[in-house]
């Protein structure tokens, strides 16, 4: 049933009810059925099945392969490393799912604990649990709605649900049955929702839903969904399966090749082993986890709060930022925008105070208190604020002035009056709807109506809400103070246009968005009129292409009827938290990355099912904090354009970490595959491997975290979601440097082995070492050379790569560390050597930066001659 469209009468019938509520048994049978008026939470994995979720990764699993057959062929030091390594990745995982999530915690909180119900006709308080469709309850202001609700009677009832359908100002409800249509939530006046405030007023109303049946109900469904995975997630799963599936297969072929040859199993396998630790670079995820927080750390001080690491590399792919009107965009505080007042309008008794700003005063029931805090309905409390600026306050005029009468607010007459008496007699103010008032002017006025229709309809055209004022002096008090004898022969003073303005700073922001490549699409329950003003005040629509979007016609569009207009819509208006998500899907379904931010128990879902949901902090709701992946502390929609900043630097620099780890890791693999092809011993040993993968690594690699936004970062299109590690040309630049390093390090194995040196081991392993810290420095950049940028412009690289050299000479000349790691003190000379050899790396990939200049360059300087040739030929 749709029930809002449904006279009281007939909902009583459905609910089989009455106004005087259900009787005990009937209560209880029902509870039976329903179930308990509370939001379902899904079930959440316990501790083992959280820890054994870290075990089960593909790369984890290899690695722990490896540490076993280690421990069978004697090779326990290996094991130990690689079991080490292992529990710190499964630690770091752990502690990132165990952070329980709060969103259905905080859900429940906004809904009340007890209610005031109507059971065998008597008013008893019940727990909210406790509540059953049928049931009575009585609201007044102050009260949470603790159920969906039909309105029975409503006495001056508004109701704020700004946190569930997103539209800034208080709601006036109605028991009387809507006209035949298709409403969205915020239009449903005669409803009431479960978690939504009475502000103001009093009413009886039937419960028609209640636990998961309700709007807070759907929306706790809608929250509860699978975590999205973010780029780097989805290219690190694909790349770990990827370099598992490649450590497996150059440690079988290399088995099997030398099983063919009759060489030994047992070296076979450690040197298997030893190939397989190559291809795994172990530090990986540990090192991107340490990243993200530290990204998330900078970003803390730009005011914006990490509450899941993988969204500070998710912001450098962004293409759309579906953002929330109320409170995000705007302030959410209606506020007095322009006022017009109609020429030589006197009132006697006033004196010479301006006739308009004291009916802005008087008529209102909006109050400030000693802090300076304004209570009351939003509307009445701008105008109030708007007169207290002009220095007419309520309290100094009601002195004069004194109230003697009101006639309250309702939708029937769709305005307000109030009674004051001055010294000439009692001034009558009228407020509300310009067309009410209209056909309440006295005649004198009557041919200006057309001109003031004109200026009202200018205004509601720009979005705004016009609240029109009257006037009339009577010389007593009336005895008749029904509406139709006192809402009479009314002078018409004005009108005030009302909005909720554009945040200042929130249009600049819109722009820098749009030069960074990602577009923002305003997503609001507010009217289509109002969302469209401040869309196109912010620049968020700027040509007619852009187009406007409510949620009934949405509701209208089949899936490729939408999807062939998704990317040209820039605002949506009176959508519901369902339609919200629809635009997300559609808009991931054509491949472009969406963030949502929002504030309202409404935005929920779409924050938690966005590929990143931003919440605000300073006013979001509990629920929208914990949907959301990151938090604006500031509830500054400019502070996501520096957060994108951010975040496009952080995923730059994990690209830069995952190219640098990845090319030494090819040289491991080239040196330790071919050695034995070219009839030497195995390079290295595993223990080598893994200092190579975790400290040499892993130092500099942690060190690229600190490594400044490259230039003009924000100019450029976001990175495309689609891209796989290997795009742009870093497969063929892992294949060379690897080929590179590895064919370095097996020279200078061969070399020491001819020469005779009995530490030629030592020496392959040093100069895979320094060559791999030499490429560090250069990696920076793929374009600039390390000498433009400074060896001091990332000082956390220089110190590492200092603290790598030093770890490693310590290996090599501490007595006990030479028997951990199977290494020999080295000469001065033949130190020398290992150091001139591994500096071709770092030489080769300078080269390779002059020339990506040169060439660029070279790019550059035909366009301009090519553009310099064009102006000549249309000068002429």
């Amino acid at each position: 049933m749709d029930y809002c469209l449904t006279p009281v009468t007939d909902v009583a019938a459905a609910l089989t009810t009455s106004p005087a509520g259900l009787d005990a048994t009937t209560a209880g049978q029902r509870l039976a059925e329903y179930g308990p008026n509370r939001l379902a939470d899904t079930k959440q994995k316990t501790l083992w099945q959280l820890v054994l979720h870290q075990l089960a990764d593909v790369m984890i699993l290899v690695l722990l392969a490896a540490a076993g057959v280690s421990v069978l062929i004697g090779e326990a030091k290996s094991a130990y490393v690689i079991l080490a390594i292992v529990v710190l990745n499964a630690v770091i995982g752990f502690v990132q799912e165990y952070r329980a999530d709060k969103a259905m915690e905080a859900l429940q909180k906004m809904a009340a604990s007890h209610a005031q119900v109507l059971r065998d006709g008597q008013p008893q308080q019940v727990l909210t649990a406790d509540l059953v469709p049928g049931d009575v309850v009585l609201l007044e202001a102050g009260n949470v709605i603790p159920a969906d609700v039909r309105f029975l009677e409503t006495h001056a009832l508004k109701v704020d649900e700004s946190s569930l359908t997103g539209e800034s100002g208080d709601v006036e409800k109605t028991p009387d049955a809507l006209p035949p249509g298709d409403y969205p939530l915020g239009d449903r006046l005669n409803l009431g929702y479960k978690g939504t405030a009475v502000t103001n007023g009093r009413a009886t109303a039937y419960v028609v839903g209640t636990g998961m049946g309700t709007e807070l109900g759907k929306i706790a469904a809608l929250i509860q969904t699978a975590e999205v995975v973010t780029p780097l997630q989805k290219r690190l799963g694909t790349l770990g399966k990827r370099l598992s599936v490649a450590a497996l297969v150059v440690g079988g072929l290399f088995f099997g090749v030398g099983w063919l040859r009759g060489e030994p199993w047992e070296n076979l396998l450690l040197v298997s082993i030893s190939l397989a630790i190559a291809a795994l670079p172990e530090a990986l995820p540990a090192l991107v986890t340490v990243s993200l927080a530290l990204g998330a750390g900078r970003l803390m001080q730009s005011h914006a709060l990490i509450r899941k690491l993988p969204a500070v590399e998710t912001l450098g792919s962004v293409t759309y930022i579906c953002t929330d009107k109320t409170g995000t965009l705007t302030l959410n505080q209606m506020t007095v925008q322009h006022l017009y007042e109609v020429p030589a309008v006197t009132l006697p008794g006033l004196a010479d105070r301006n006739a308009l700003l004291t009916a802005l005063a008087l008529n209102t029931d909006a109050t400030c208190d000693p802090e300076n805090q304004w209570l009351g309905d939003s509307t009445e409390v701008a105008l109030a604020r708007y007169a207290a600026a002009h220095d007419y306050t309520r309290p100094a005029l009601e002195q004069q002035f004194p109230r003697l009468a009101e006639l309250p607010f309702d939708s029937e007459r769709r305005c307000m009056t109030t009674l004051h008496q001055t010294p000439a007699g009692v001034l009558v103010l009228t407020k509300g709807a310009a067309g009410a008032l209209y056909k309440q002017l006295a005649g004198s006025q009557q041919a200006s109506i057309i001109d003031l229709t004109r200026r009202v309809d200018e205004m509601a055209a720009q979005g705004y809400r016009v609240l029109a004022y009257g006037a009339k002096v009577l010389p007593v008090m009336p005895v008749d103070l029904a509406p139709a004898a006192v809402e009479t022969g009314l002078t018409f003073l004005g009108f005030a246009s009302l909005m909720d303005p554009p945040r200042e700073e929130a249009r600049q922001a819109v722009a820098e968005c749009k030069t960074a490549g990602i577009i923002a699409v305003m997503i609001t329950g507010d009217h289509k009129l109002t969302a469209k003003a401040i869309a196109e005040q912010l620049g968020i629509i700027s040509s007619d292409e852009e187009l406007v979007l409510t949620g009934p016609e949405l509701a209208a569009l089949d899936e490729p009827a939408f999807a062939a207009l998704v990317e040209k819509v820039r605002v949506y208006a009176r959508v519901d938290p369902a339609q919200k998500l629809r635009i997300i899907g559609a808009l991931q379904a054509r491949h472009q990355f969406v963030a949502m931010t929002g504030d309202g128990v409404n935005d929920a879902p779409a924050l938690k099912n966005a590929d990143i949901g931003i919440a605000m902090g300073l006013h979001g709701t509990e629920v929208a904090k914990e949907a959301a992946a990151m938090i604006l502390l500031d509830d500054d929609f400019a502070t996501i354009v520096e957060a994108v900043r951010h975040g496009r630097r952080i995923y730059a620099n994990i690209l830069k970490f995952i190219r640098y780890i990845l090319a030494g890791s090819a040289g491991e693999i080239i040196a330790l595959f071919c050695a034995p092809f070219f009839g030497l011993p195995v390079p290295l040993l595993a223990i080598h491997i893994l200092w190579i993968n975790l400290i040499t690594d892993g130092l500099p690699g942690l060190a690229l975290a600190y490594e400044p936004s490259e230039k003009n970062s924000m100019q450029r299109p976001p990175i495309d979601p689609r891209q796989t590690i290997f795009s742009d040309g870093l497969g063929w630049f892992i294949l060379g440097i690897g080929l590179l390093v590895g064919g370095l390090t097996i020279g200078m194995q061969a070399w020491s082995i001819h020469r005779g040196l009995p530490h030629w081991q030592t020496m392959a392993f040093t100069v895979l070492c320094f060559s791999q810290l030499g490429m560090a420095l250069v990696i920076r950049s793929r374009r600039e050379s390390i000498f433009t940028l400074g060896l001091f412009s990332n000082k956390a690289m220089l110190g590492s790569v200092v603290l790598t050299v030093g770890l490693h000479l310590t290996i090599l000349y501490v007595p006990f560390c030479n028997e951990l790691f199977s290494t020999q003190p080295l000469t001065v000379a033949e130190l020398g050597i290992t150091v001139a050899v591994a500096s071709v790396v770092f030489w080769v990939v300078e080269i390779q930066k002059l020339i990506i200049r040169r060439r660029g360059s070279d790019v550059m300087l035909q366009l301009k001659d090519k553009s310099v040739a064009l102006l000549s030929r249309r000068a002429t």
